[in-house]
């Protein structure tokens, strides 16, 4: 322990600089608590593929050394108005490392210097002071298990059993990072969340994420045509399947339980060692289906600090209620011409 302890300034980085990134990336890295979130890549691709400004605050010892990190998105939208993200269209993201406090006072001020009225930080150690809230989302994540046969065994058994009958099925696995997979991918995800009256999110996001990050796509095909895919990323040893859903003959061809069972071999075979569901809404049915594939639920924790209202943007607000079953009922091809410019301004 050293005898003077050296004080922690903070910082806006520049991630047009190829080496600092590089160092942040590997601080990150280092970090068990790191996500895919937190690397320079994500930010950069936000900010590409939805066209909000990234803001990525460091903290560092006098000697220069990392010691926590902040990745910020400048959210502008005149539909939900101005709010700084940590991390910007992510479920993760919050306070990285030691500097918990300088990092929340010098977001604050940046919050401030910028015109933004709130911050929202997702995951991570909650600032002295902030608005915390641990009851609103659930994380699921387990170990993966270390064949395949125990894979399914670890299913709990009526799970399982819906797994096994989609081995039976005419389902073809595909698994790739080709131009052809990501625009197959984005028609299948669009006609997903349509149907759960939520806009897609812009085309080039998933372009941007798929360039700047480690990432594949995995796509369930019913004779030739695909009816269920997933967009995953990887860190750490861990599989965060992301963006995935399925079209309409999904559920009858049980094709969303082949394709999460596939996911957990794919990912073991490139090293994954555990597997991240993700976040869902408490009681909904997204949560129910995470617990039925055996993960235990943990709160996840936001913080958030704001001069007026805290911003309060997901499809369980009444607020939202009359536009969600709206959506639902939009052609699909009106729905994602529409949609992506809505998207962009949710974060």
């Amino acid at each position: 322990m050293p005898l003077v302890s050296t004080p922690v300034g903070v910082r806006e980085a520049d991630l047009g600089d190829a080496r600092e990134a590089a160092r942040i990336d590997a601080f990150v890295a280092a970090q068990r608590e790191g996500t895919p979130f937190h690397l320079t890549g994500w930010s950069r691709a936000v900010a590409h593929g939805c066209g909000q400004r990234a803001r990525y605050l460091v903290a560092e010892r006098g000697d220069a050394a990392i010691v926590g990190v902040l990745p910020l998105t400048e959210m502008r939208s005149r539909l939900f108005g101005r709010a700084m993200v940590s991390a910007g269209f992510a479920v993760d993201g919050g306070i990285l490392g030691d500097a918990v406090e300088p990092l929340a006072s010098g977001a604050w001020a940046l919050a401030q210097a910028r015109g933004c009225p709130g911050i929202e930080l997702r995951g991570g150690p909650a600032p002295n002071g902030w608005i915390t809230d641990e009851t609103s989302y659930l994380g699921f994540a387990r170990d993966l298990a270390h064949d395949d046969d125990a894979e399914l065994l670890a299913i709990p058994r009526k799970q399982r059993a819906e797994v096994r009958r989609s081995l039976g099925l005419d389902l073809e696995v595909a698994v790739g990072t080709s131009a052809a997979m990501l625009a197959e991918h984005y028609l299948v995800y669009a006609e997903s969340v349509r149907n759960l009256g939520t806009p897609v999110f812009p085309a080039r996001l998933f372009r941007a994420v798929m360039a700047h990050l480690d990432a594949d796509i995995l796509t369930v095909r019913h004779q030739d045509r695909a009816v269920a895919s997933v967009l995953s990323l990887y860190h750490g040893g861990t599989v965060y399947p992301y963006w995935g859903g399925g079209t309409a003959a999904a559920r009858a061809l049980r094709a969303n339980d082949r394709m999460y069972y596939a996911l957990m071999l794919h990912a073991r075979g490139r090293g994954c060692g555990r597997f991240d569901f993700g976040r869902s809404k408490t009681g909904t049915g997204a949560a129910g289906f995470k617990k039925n594939w055996g993960f235990a639920p943990t709160p996840r924790r936001y913080a958030m600090r704001s001069e007026g209202a805290v911003r309060a943007i997901n499809p369980l607000n009444p607020k939202y209620a009359a536009m969600v079953r709206t959506w639902r009922k939009l052609p699909l091809p009106i729905a994602n011409v529409v949609g992506p410019w809505i998207a962009r301004g949710l974060g």
